[in-house]
């Protein structure tokens, strides 16, 4: 299993998640406490440990912009948290391609409410997605009733998000999620806490 931590903006961030060395780092250009611009997140990306892989978070953001991130390395990867649909992902992976990766960028696509029932499953989430994220909201750092997730097959890997901390990390893994993003559980006031970076990381790592 693998593990996120999302909402970096500071170098004792980057500091902290280079020590517990998680799978992703998440910077999010959406307006947010924690939004970054573009060249802090330039900054930040270069101090990251080269295993960790950065994902910029946005919400109906122009796609030039996100290509532009890629295009510059400092983003691998982009979370969409808004309305963005497979017309939009099509674009994204097009125009994202035309650049010296020569790659498509890999697209998580967000998903904030579940209906199992009503088809909405079904009819409503982007396909050509590559991952999805299942959430209670942007950036509520609320948990929702998991017990959802029982009677959904997925169809591509999935992050589980939304309030997790330390108290209940391990009841997220039980739903074997391919990734488990932390945010706000991952903070003290606020801010980024060291501790809580490492111990999360290494709940998930098998590490404790």
């Amino acid at each position: 299993m693998q593990i996120k931590i999302c909402g970096l903006f500071r170098d004792e961030d980057i500091d902290f998640v280079n020590e517990a060395r998680p799978d992703y780092a998440g910077f999010v250009f959406a307006a947010s406490s924690r939004q970054v611009s573009a060249v802090l997140a330039q900054y930040l990306r270069f101090r990251l440990a080269n295993e960790i892989t950065p994902v910029g978070v946005f919400v109906n953001a122009p796609i030039a912009q996100i290509v532009e991130l890629y295009r510059n390395n400092i983003i691998s990867i982009a979370q969409l948290h808004g309305n963005e649909d497979e017309s939009y992902i099509n674009q994204l992976k097009k125009l994202s391609e035309v650049n010296i990766r020569q790659t498509k960028i890999p697209a998580i696509k967000v998903i904030k409410t579940l209906f199992p029932n009503s088809g909405l499953w079904s009819k409503n989430i982007p396909s050509n997605a590559d991952y999805y994220m299942i959430d209670s909201g942007s950036g509520s750092g609320k948990t929702f009733n998991w017990d959802i997730l029982k009677s959904i097959k997925f169809s591509k890997p999935w992050f589980l998000a939304g309030g997790i901390d330390l108290k209940n990390i391990n009841k997220a893994m039980m739903h074997k999620p391919f990734a488990i993003d932390v945010s706000s559980g991952a903070e003290t006031d606020g801010i980024k806490d060291r501790q809580k970076i490492l111990d999360l990381t290494a709940a998930v790592k098998g590490k404790k």
